[in-house]
């Protein structure tokens, strides 16, 4: 997506959730060359203007969801009166279907994992962890690295946008509330630099799996790299994390979370709601592996456990002796509380980066880079722009053009397009979900001020992966 896309998506969520017949069709369509139409300029200046406005989100206090919405329908204007020129505008509604059939794959992959996260914080899960975290003595620091650490593991089977959305609910618990860290300097800079180092992580981890990320679904599901194939990105994934992750630990306070006055206890049914979320992530790999299905309609299926699960704690004595009275309980509370701007601001990101590629504009940039600068900087460029475009889209131009790439130079524009969206908080469905999540306190600019580190890393990691591959500029 856009690196707005992609973070749409983009992502695992979108990550995992892509239907490989889908993709195949998707691949083959090939949209006709605008890009030297006035039309599509303008429709260049809608999507720059309203990713201004995305950035800007924290000074004018207007959504991110809003201006890309707006775009979106004004710019598949553009392409409907574009085609419509030519006489093909029975090709637009092919580009929109595949748009629109991408976001509701990531609609509801997003919406499941937001709908167990809010469960479990419901049932006490996020403050019980906050107090075994705390009650072992880990100071913020600690927390920092721990979270870092089993977001970089997790990421590979759970995908980096349900890890990082899972590891970013532990931080903010521990760090005591949003109402805390809002009044607290110290903790609203140890959320930031947590929350960097959670996107970073899980990108670089869902980089070595066929399952942590859409591009690498993308490239599996292409042939161009065997399964087993990605795990040799994992020392350059490692070498992505860790030198941002080290760098930004040198600025994190000493000092401890405080401990929470009143007493912590699970609500009747935290564990089961835990297994029930383990048991929904397990579902949507198993759908994707042995049924080629999409993920989402494994999580979906996952959702339908939980939805019978609410009904019994909705209506169960114990849940009477937790809640003060039988019923307030209710799954859809939960679900309403999803971050729903978070959602429409992947509606419109896909759209809009959809609709630049109907125009053209996806495919020239791929031709342009592999026809002039050759592979290695291309893939290179990959990984930047995947941070502004959004690496799905992105991909989806590099598979549709196929250059002739050894599996080294695949794996390379793999791991650029999956670690590049760190680059930018919007570069990642990891990042936008996170900015969301932790509205006013993790944010664009707050992310952009440790680009610099995070650039680092990116440098390094190429870096190691073209030793390994012994690849060449």
């Amino acid at each position: 997506m856009f690196s707005l896309t992609k973070l749409s998506l983009i992502t695992l969520l979108l990550l995992s959730c892509i239907n490989p017949a889908f993709a195949s069709s998707a691949a083959s369509m090939i949209p006709h060359d605008f890009t030297t139409k006035t039309l599509s300029w303008v429709a260049i200046a809608i999507f720059v203007i309203a990713y201004t406005f995305v950035i800007l989100e924290d000074v004018i206090h207007l959504r991110k969801s809003k201006p890309v919405i707006v775009a979106a329908g004004l710019i598949w204007i553009i392409v409907a009166m574009s085609y419509a020129g030519i006489g093909r505008s029975d090709q637009v509604d092919a580009f929109l279907s595949h748009n629109v059939l991408e976001y509701a794959y990531l609609f509801l992959f997003l919406l499941v994992a937001m709908t167990y996260i809010n469960t479990m914080e419901e049932r006490g899960v996020f403050d019980a962890l906050r107090g075994w975290l705390i009650s072992k003595g880990f100071t913020l620091k600690g927390i920092y690295w721990i979270t870092g650490a089993l977001a970089f593991v997790i990421s590979p089977l759970a995908d980096n946008l349900t890890t990082a959305l899972l590891m970013a609910a532990v931080v903010i618990s521990v760090s005591g509330g949003r109402s805390a860290i809002m009044a607290d300097k110290t903790l609203k800079g140890f959320v930031v630099l947590a929350c960097i180092n959670i996107v970073v992580a899980a990108n670089a981890g869902g980089a070595f799996s066929p399952f942590g990320d859409i591009t690498t679904l993308m490239v599996w599901q292409a042939g161009k790299v065997p399964f087993g194939g990605f795990l040799g990105l994992m020392p350059a994934a490692l070498v992505n994390w860790l030198i941002p992750a080290v760098i930004l630990s040198f600025f994190l306070p000493n000092a401890k979370p405080e401990p929470k006055k009143e007493e912590t206890r699970l609500k009747y049914g935290a564990f089961v709601v835990v297994g029930l979320f383990i048991f929904t992530i397990a579902l949507a790999v198993t759908f994707h592996n042995a049924f080629h299905l999409p993920p989402m309609l494994g999580m979906m299926t996952g959702l339908g456990f939980l939805q019978l699960y609410g009904h019994h704690l909705k209506n169960t004595d114990k849940s009477h002796v937790d809640d003060n009275r039988i019923g307030r309980f209710d799954i859809y509370n939960q679900l309403q509380r999803s971050e729903w701007d978070t959602l429409m601001f992947f509606y419109g990101v896909i759209l809009c980066v959809g609709g630049l590629g109907a125009l053209g504009y996806l495919a020239q940039v791929s031709g342009l880079l592999y026809g002039v600068l050759g592979p290695t900087y291309a893939n290179i460029l990959v990984g930047v722009m995947s941070a502004i475009v959004d690496n799905i889209p992105v991909m989806f131009a590099v598979l549709s053009m196929n250059p002739e790439l050894t599996q080294g130079q695949w794996l390379l524009v793999t791991l650029t397009a999956g670690v590049g969206g760190s680059l930018l908080s919007v570069g990642s469905a990891a990042g936008v979900a996170l900015m969301g999540q932790a509205r006013g306190i993790y944010t664009f600019m707050s992310h952009l001020k440790w680009a610099w580190a995070i650039a680092l890393g990116y440098i390094a990691s190429i870096g190691v992966h073209m030793v390994i591959y012994d690849l060449s500029f």
